[in-house]
């Protein structure tokens, strides 16, 4: 999506989907691998998620364990890290 134009030059991107906003802003001069910052998105069928980012070409990596969940990571095209993790039952 289209962000304002009082925010052009500044990095990043903006995207919608069902509804639903995310702003992502970028800084440079850091190394984002070595950075435990991260989003983290609570989904439903890990199981499947795993499996399509894998299929897009996603390099899974396994998280530590948190009772009462499943999670793994992997990282965006930019590098950043990425949390999924589900609530089991």
């Amino acid at each position: 999506m289209a962000r304002p134009a009082s925010l052009e030059g500044r990095g990043g991107f903006w995207l919608e989907l069902g509804g639903q906003e995310i702003h992502v802003g970028t800084e440079g001069k850091f190394d984002r691998l070595s950075t435990k910052a991260h989003l983290a998105y609570q989904v439903e069928n890990l199981a499947a998620w795993r499996v399509r980012l894998e299929g897009a070409g996603c390099k899974i990596l396994e998280s530590i364990s948190i009772p009462g969940f499943e999670r793994f990571e992997t990282r965006d095209p930019f590098g950043n890290r990425l949390e999924l993790i589900e609530k089991i039952p």
